[in-house]
């Protein structure tokens, strides 16, 4: 059956029918151009549905992003449920003694729908893509979520313990060889110096933020070679192609700007921009309870992970904890915490002179 907006119409009333949640007041606007989403959407997180004259329905939240795009009617309908509970769940929360509205929201949103359809109840949980479309997320993580790289979500906000995080994964690839390759001290990498000892040889009464800007961590974890800095000294970053000499086939990098209040994620693989081709990824997208990237998309691995960090760890307040704890259980992220809080991470300052970057 072809999906058109009378079919979308009379499919929600009769679901709406049968539940006392429902009306059909939420079923969202619709039409067949991006114009009428700019005339008829009032909210940025309202739903506005596109419909395609071969049957396709695109879904838009937001500052204009393609949410989803399916010919599945029954995928259509879920996700307006989504958006009714997801409406729904703030406004019970925010009302509800004695709790914040992050407690309880996620949940609530499952239990909701669990009311109106089980199947959908489930396919919330598993990250909103269709059982038949999509792999099911993995099971609880039963620990610590702040344990190995979400520890440093919190600080990171007002860029510490550096502003940009970078990880580096592929075949042999070494740490030192990258941190040689951004234009470190090639003594200091030899020496096996640690950020205490740059500390310790700090002769001139400098404050630590000062020599922060002229020093950078780097190291191993979870996989990943991870480089930690401020800045580099002309602002020249080495490419993908001098990295892929290396063997590296995958790189996440993680910048923050807390003045501007501007946090991006990056993620590059096999040379390619893993982004659904929207370009700069700001992590501020991210609202508990919403998926933030495109459904069944290039990213849509990391909507399913955090859907269930939220499902697991509700206890955890900030966004940004649950953001992080989504990469490393998805990409396998990790910081050494220990040796990134006593300074016993390896550590080097930029090279002085013509350092080959490659």
């Amino acid at each position: 059956m072809r999906t058109t907006e009378q079919t979308l119409k009379h499919a929600w009333h009769t679901i709406a029918a049968g539940s006392d949640l429902l009306d059909d007041a939420m079923f969202p606007p619709t039409g067949t151009s991006l114009d009428q989403y700019k005339e008829r959407v009032s909210h940025a997180g309202d739903l506005f549905l596109l419909l395609d004259e071969d049957g396709t329905v695109r879904g838009y939240r937001g500052s204009g992003w393609e949410d989803f795009a399916t010919r599945d009617h029954d995928q259509v309908l879920y996700f307006v449920a989504e958006q009714a509970v997801h409406d729904l769940a703030e406004h019970i929360v925010a009302h509800s003694p004695g709790r914040g509205p992050a407690v309880n929201l996620v949940s609530g949103q499952a239990e909701l729908l669990d009311r109106i359809n089980p199947a959908w109840g489930s396919r919330y949980r598993d990250g909103g893509i269709n059982d038949l479309e999509g792999a099911r997320t993995a099971r609880p993580c039963g620990r610590d979520p702040l344990e190995r790289f979400a520890w440093v979500a919190r600080e990171w906000r007002d860029q510490d313990p550096y502003t940009v995080l970078t990880f580096f994964r592929g075949e042999n690839v070494s740490a030192e060889q990258i941190a040689l390759l951004h234009g470190a001290d090639p003594d200091q990498v030899a020496s096996g110096t640690s950020l205490l000892d740059l500390r310790g040889r700090d002769d001139f009464g400098r404050e630590h933020w000062d020599t922060a800007w002229e020093t950078f961590c780097f190291g191993e974890a979870g996989g990943w070679a991870f480089l930690l800095y401020n800045d580099t000294p002309d602002g020249v970053l080495a490419d993908s192609v001098a990295l892929a000499r290396l063997g590296v086939t995958e790189t996440v990098r993680l910048t923050a700007t807390s003045a501007k209040a501007i946090y991006t994620f990056d993620y590059e693989r096999d040379g390619r921009d893993i982004d659904d081709n929207r370009g700069m990824l700001e992590l501020i997208w991210y609202k508990r309870g919403r998926a933030p990237y495109y459904r069944g998309g290039q990213l849509d691995f990391l909507n399913r992970a955090l859907r269930r960090a939220e499902l697991d760890h509700p206890e955890l307040l900030h966004d940004f904890e649950l953001y992080f704890h989504a990469l490393e259980v998805s990409l396998g992220l990790q910081l050494p915490r220990q040796d990134v809080k006593e300074g016993t991470v390896r550590a080097a300052q930029w090279a002085r002179g013509d350092a080959d970057r490659g």
